[in-house]
């Protein structure tokens, strides 16, 4: 296939990660098959992430289009001034990303008529759908939410049945191939007390049960289970740490092949071994935490946390015998975000360091700690020593000093007993959710000497997205997309998949 020969149409986008891993794959001969042709996304921050992103795609392979962008990334240009020296680019990614957010559903009409248009014009060449209908009503979280809505009923949820708005493109559209990808929740969704997971399966092997419009049927595979006859709707769900992510991100992905091609397609390649947070998060400058319900001073800052230091360690003494090894003392200076290239990442992976340095910028993006009561910080300083004593094992509130316990009447029951949870360093981290916008408790780094939760950018390179990758809106919106998205790393396996389908 010629560069750019497959269209892509990116439903459900968010800030893009499932469409910059396809968009990555490249043949053996540097060819890019992959074209996005559309990328639909409603959420306002994540659709100006998206529209930066589709653009940089549209000027990177230009000396002065990578340091156009770099000058952006710097501050030494605005995002309107940096478009306006490529109009003819900056036109072509807003019109990619539909100029504006869009909600499938509600904004039907305009993303149907430009999805003809492309199709249209694309020919006979091949199309691949891609994306997920939002997860909140499948997610474990999201129901556990919901049961506690008066007079809720999954049936009346719009939310339960956005994939028939996937559907609807797939008749329009009518791909060669699909990529729909979901949280583990939706294999135990309910509506009406049956199973919703069997009926999505059915209508995507046949979409026309549901959109009324003659459309090819479908075979649907697992990534990781080589055959189309698939028992356990289980073997349809990805490991992403078993694929070099390092994050334990467990997610549903359904590969659809029209059913006319013969080929059958491969499955991903498991890594032999897990890549862990400290190999792509050391390189990162180091940063403190702030204070958020007091004046906040670096002097102030260490002071507390050199106290909390002592405090510490005789807390862990009862635990640990090893506690004379823990350096507690906080670093000198530190600031609160920092934007100096990052060092040589000399503890990360081979296979990743392409991935995140490729095109890599003069600064480091979204790299800016929040504040945190006082009181949390000893529990931080807490919880990130207690890891590194266990040797990776995060506290739970059974294993916190009662001089610790928050004021939380749940405490001890053991329905929050993983509130306080560092990000072990020999580990891959857990999985990286939009709740890391709230308040940062699940995802406390794991240097006690920080002191601190995890970055947009921390929580990005989990997430393997690029370091040049730029995240729009405030720093609570950047959270939301990172944890939203698809890991592009894996989105660039699925997407060798679907080449190595297509060039049969």
């Amino acid at each position: 296939m010629k560069t750019g020969e497959v269209l892509v149409i990116d439903l459900f986008a968010g800030p893009g990660g499932l469409g910059e891993g396809i968009s990555s794959v490249k043949h053996a001969n540097g060819n890019a098959p992959f074209q996005i042709g559309i990328s639909v996304e409603k959420e306002p921050s994540a659709h100006k992430t998206l529209t930066t992103r589709a653009f940089y795609r549209k000027v990177q392979d230009t000396k002065h289009g990578r340091s156009s962008y770099n000058a952006y990334l710097n501050g030494e240009l605005t995002r309107e001034e940096l478009f306006e020296l490529f109009p003819q680019k900056a036109e072509e990614a807003q019109q990619e990303t539909l100029y504006s957010p869009h909600a499938l559903g509600d904004d039907n009409q305009d993303i149907h008529q430009r999805i003809h248009q492309l199709v249209t014009a694309h020919g006979e060449r091949p199309k691949v759908v891609i994306g997920g209908p939002p997860c909140q009503a499948y997610s474990l979280a999201g129901r556990s939410r919901n049961a506690g809505i008066k007079d809720y009923k999954a049936e009346k949820d719009h939310r339960n049945f956005l994939y028939k708005e996937y559907l609807k493109v797939l008749s329009i559209a009518q791909p060669d191939v699909f990529v729909m990808e979901n949280v583990r929740g939706i294999l135990s969704a309910k509506i009406d007390g049956e199973l919703i997971f069997p009926n999505i399966l059915r209508d995507l092997r046949s979409p026309s049960r549901i959109t009324k419009i003659s459309t090819p049927r479908y075979k649907v595979f697992s990534l990781v289970v080589d055959t189309e006859n698939v028992n356990n709707p289980t073997d349809f769900l990805i490991r992403s740490e078993n694929y070099g992510v390092p994050q334990a991100r467990h997610r549903v992905i359904l590969l659809g092949v029209r059913a006319d091609i013969t080929s059958v397609p491969g499955v991903l390649t498991q890594r032999e071994e897990q890549t862990t947070v400290e190999q792509v998060l050391s390189d990162l400058p180091k940063l403190r935490s702030g204070f958020s319900k007091r004046k906040d001073e670096v002097k102030e800052w260490e002071i507390a946390v050199s106290k909390n230091g002592v405090q510490v360690k005789k807390l862990l003494k009862k635990q640990f015998k090893n506690t004379q090894e823990l350096d507690l003392k906080p670093f000198n200076k530190l600031n609160r975000s920092e934007t100096q290239p990052v060092i040589y990442p000399e503890k990360m992976p081979s296979h990743l360091i392409q991935w995140y340095r490729s095109n890599a910028p003069t600064c480091v993006l979204n790299h800016e700690t929040r504040g945190h009561m006082e009181s949390d910080l000893l529990r931080y300083a807490f919880s990130a020593a207690y890891t590194k004593l266990s040797g990776g094992t995060s506290p739970k509130a059974r294993d916190f000093p009662d001089a610790l316990a928050p004021d939380h009447e749940n405490w001890k029951s053991g329905a929050h007993a993983d509130r306080f949870r560092t990000q072990a360093a020999n580990k891959c981290s857990t999985t990286v959710t939009s709740h890391i916008s709230k308040d940062g408790h699940y995802f406390i780094h794991y240097d006690p000497k920080q002191c601190r939760s995890l970055t947009v950018r921390e929580a990005a390179r989990l997430q393997t997205f690029p370091d040049n990758y730029k995240f729009e809106g405030n720093r609570t919106q950047q959270y939301v997309q990172v944890g939203n998205a698809v890991p592009p790393y894996l989105a660039q396996q699925i997407g060798k998949v679907v080449m190595e389908l297509l060039d049969h």
